[in-house]
């Protein structure tokens, strides 16, 4: 990708991030109102409908590129992520239903926090910046959790399921990274099998944990549910708005726009999230600690964006 900078972006690329920070920020209140589905099952319904979504690009580039060139390496790379990306969304959507959303929306976005705890492990020098971030996040997220009640809107097992979320999607997006910035893997290639992948997943686990079935006539408790007429719109919404016009706008705009610009926008999410939610349900569970330790989430986590981006100013990302 060709070196981008702020003076030279064209105003649509910043309409078109615009529409994908939306897209993608909407998913949490939209998965959110489907509380009649249990949780894991409905994460397997937007993996499934995405998958959908996805099949056609990847038919295509599949068709064009060297197969030869994929290795046997990338498709269990392939593998993992697509564990990865099954529990981030499994963990996630089960914190919708226990916790507030934006608390939901704030663990499951300190994604940028957890990398600086695993970076001595994957070999990656941490400097000053990354404990200073690290540091004023957990910070707020310790704060934050002083609105968790046994009981209540917000609870402590609700923010650690987000929390794992987070956890598990940067094995995700270390996966994505290497398989399409290094090895070069086509997006299409590596997003098709991956996101197919985790939907699997996510029914193999709502059949066990959630009573789910491939032939159950009531829509809410079936693999394939999500075709039946009431469920259909909502799924058709968050794959083809938050999946592929949230996820294939933000991997547009990174040819205009640097990656790190993008990293920075995107920790948006918990706030416009937040006000869609509010907007939605006319309600928003914001307590006192929240109020202290939200911001100090986002500060952290941009603290810690910054200062990966000295180092890759112009890398990819892969959402």
């Amino acid at each position: 990708m060709a070196e981008s900078g702020d003076s030279a972006t064209p105003f649509g690329a910043w309409v078109l991030l615009g529409v994908a920070l939306l897209a993608v920020s909407s998913a949490g209140a939209v998965l959110q109102a489907m509380g009649e589905v249990p949780p894991v099952l409905r994460a397997s319904w937007r993996m499934q409908g995405t998958a959908l979504v996805l099949l056609p690009g990847f038919i295509y580039q599949f068709s064009k590129m060297d197969r030869s060139a994929l290795r046997s390496r990338d498709w269990l790379l392939m593998l993992a992520s697509s564990i990865f990306l099954a529990i981030h969304f499994g963990s996630w959507v089960w914190s919708l239903d226990h916790t507030s959303l934006i608390h939901s929306l704030l663990f499951v976005s300190s994604h940028p926090l957890v990398l600086v705890l695993i970076m001595p492990l994957i070999g990656a020098a941490v400097r000053r910046g990354h404990v200073v971030g690290a540091l004023v996040g957990f910070t707020g997220a310790m704060l934050s959790l002083g609105d968790a009640k046994p009981g209540g809107e917000v609870t402590l097992m609700g923010d650690v399921a987000a929390f794992l979320g987070a956890l598990t999607v940067v094995g995700y997006l270390l996966a994505g990274r290497h398989l399409r910035s290094e090895r070069q893997v086509p997006i299409f290639v590596y997003a098709f099998p991956v996101t197919f992948a985790a939907a699997i997943w996510l029914a193999l686990a709502a059949i066990s944990q959630e009573g789910a079935s491939m032939g159950e006539i009531v829509p809410e408790l079936s693999v394939l549910g999500w075709t039946d007429a009431l469920w259909l719109p909502w799924i058709a919404y968050l794959s083809f708005g938050p999946g592929l016009c949230g996820h294939t706008g933000i991997n547009t705009v990174l040819r205009w726009i640097t990656p790190i610009t993008v990293s920075i926008i995107l920790l948006l999410e918990p706030v416009i999230g937040g006000l869609i939610g509010w907007l939605w349900t006319g309600e928003a569970t914001l307590g006192m600690w929240t109020v202290l330790g939200g911001p100090l989430m986002l500060a952290g986590a941009i603290m810690v964006t910054l200062e990966e981006g000295r180092d890759e100013p112009t890398q990819d990302t892969v959402s």
